[in-house]
Parts: structure tokens; sequence; C-alpha cells
């Protein structure tokens, strides 16, 4: 054979032999990211370098559930949600949120890496296997590198937690004092004008009534609310479960997260209204709520 010939025939096995290793990756990747987690309990802000790191509890104050629902949609290939649902690749993730990692889930082979981690899937636990699974227990099976986007892990863990799981949410750490070292601009609180918000409030007035003594409607009168525990009192109002588990009372931070949004601060709440985005116009309407007793 001439040596151009062996040389060609050489060459050919050895592109061969790349074309099946690369195969069997993929195919090791996919089969494996059943067992994957994720890692820091903080993230800079959405936009990258430079920016203030925004704690995980805070997003979790303003996540959507229904964001976090699609976000679900690239973990289906290996996981099912639905209650009672079967494993596949990875467990079913029905209630995960509060159970024991890599335990139960109807006898799924997890890994030596995750069984060693001990402790619950809490929101921070959750956080720092959605971050970087590799990270959070090196040595395990899963190959999914993760989710960087830390408002997308909230949205995500907002959606698991109303999937059977309901646990309060974190509390939001305090924002840096003024001039404290890495206190973000815009950190200072924000001062609510309460004619704004009795203006604001009008978009609640097909709910509630705000006038001291007032009927409940489909929502309780919120007259003197500010101060009052949560989910109780208000003439006997109906309150739903999620509400009434919360604890606490109704001060500043609290309502300002359930104006946020009420089905991220109290998953399975019946409260319809999607909430207030802008931060100015949630502390109009708290200014204007703490006028009313």
């Amino acid at each position: 054979m001439a040596e151009s010939d062996r040389f060609n025939t050489t060459a050919g096995w050895v592109l061969f032999s790349g074309i099946i290793a690369l195969g069997l990756s993929a195919v090791s990747s996919g089969y494996f990211q059943a067992d994957k987690h994720h890692a820091p309990k903080e993230e800079a802000a959405e936009g990258g370098g430079g920016k203030a790191a925004v704690p995980i509890e805070t997003l979790l104050a303003s996540a959507d559930p229904a964001k976090g629902e699609a976000a679900s949609k690239k973990c289906a290939a290996c996981h099912t949600f639905n209650q009672g649902g079967a494993n596949g690749i990875g467990p079913n993730l029905y209630g995960v949120l509060g159970e024991a990692v890599a335990a139960g889930r109807g006898g799924f082979a997890f890994s030596d890496a995750l069984k060693a981690k001990g402790g619950k899937w809490d929101f921070t636990s959750l956080n720092e296997w959605l971050t970087s699974p590799k990270a959070f227990a090196p040595g395990t099976k899963m190959s999914f590198a993760g989710i960087p986007d830390a408002a997308e892990r909230a949205n995500l863990m907002a959606w698991l937690n109303t999937l059977g799981s309901n646990l309060p949410l974190p509390a939001a750490p305090a924002a840096p004092a003024a001039g404290e070292e890495g206190a973000a601009p815009a950190a200072a609180a924000v001062v609510g004008d309460a004619a704004a918000g009795e203006k604001s409030f009008a978009k609640c007035k097909a709910c509630h009534t705000i006038t001291p003594g007032g009927a409940n409607g489909i929502g309780p009168n919120l007259a003197g609310v500010h101060g009052e525990p949560i989910g109780q009192g208000r003439g006997g109002f109906a309150f739903s479960d999620a509400l009434k588990g919360k604890g606490g009372n109704w001060d500043d931070a609290s309502l300002d997260a359930w104006l946020t949004n009420p089905k991220s601060f109290a998953p399975g709440t019946k409260m319809t209204f999607a909430g207030i985005a802008d931060a100015q116009e949630r502390a109009n309407v708290i200014a204007y709520l703490k006028t009313v007793k």
C-alpha cells in the first residue's frame, strides 16, 4: 500500500473514532441530566459586571410563578412535575421543596455525591443547585450546566413552591444603609405619597372597602390593616389557608412584598390581582393605608 494511502486510511479511522466519541458524549450528557445542582446564594443583578449583588430572597419576593412554569420547559426532557408522576431520567419534582435532599422520590437512584449532601431542599439549597449542580455536589451525575440568571431561578422556585409545597418565602434582607460599603445607589427606601396612594387605591375598590367599619367585599375591608396580623381578623373574612399560614404582621415590608406579587408572597392565595410593579406606586399605596385607621 502506498504511503499516502496508509496515511489516508489512518486519518479516516482517527476521524471516525472522534465522531463516535462525540456521539457517546452527547448521549451521556442527556442521560445524566437527572442529578444536577447549582450554586451561589447571591447573584449579580441582571446586566452583569459592576452591579450590586441581589440576594435571592429579594428576588423571590417579586418572583413570577407563571414565568417559572415557562422556564421549567427546559427541564421537562428529564423531569415530570405532576403529582404522582413517574420519574424519568431525573426524579419527579412535585412537592420537592421542603423534602430531604436525594431521598424518597419513588426510589430514584440519586448519585452518592447528592445523597451525601444532607439537609432539605429549601430556597437556599435549591438556588445553589440550580446555579451550578457540579459546584453544589461535586461528583454529581447531573450534566445540566445551571441557570445563571438569578431572576429566572427565583421564578422557577416560586413555581415549584406552588406544586404541593407552599413553603413560606424567606425574608428579604434589609437594604444597606446609605453610605454603607456595597450599598447600591437605588437601595434607599422609597418614600410614599399618601395622596397619590389614595388615587392608586381606586384600582382596588372593585374588591376592597377602606372606610373604617366598612363591610368586607370580595376582599376584606382594609381600614387600619397596617400593623395587624396577616390573614386574621377583618370581621371574620375567609382568608385563604396560604395567607393564614404566613404569620407576622402587615408592616411596610410585608405589604410591599404582597403588593408586588400576591401569588409569590403567599403561593395558593385566592387573590387574583397580579400586583403593582412600580415601587413608588406601592410605597404610595402603603402610605395611604397607614393614614386610614
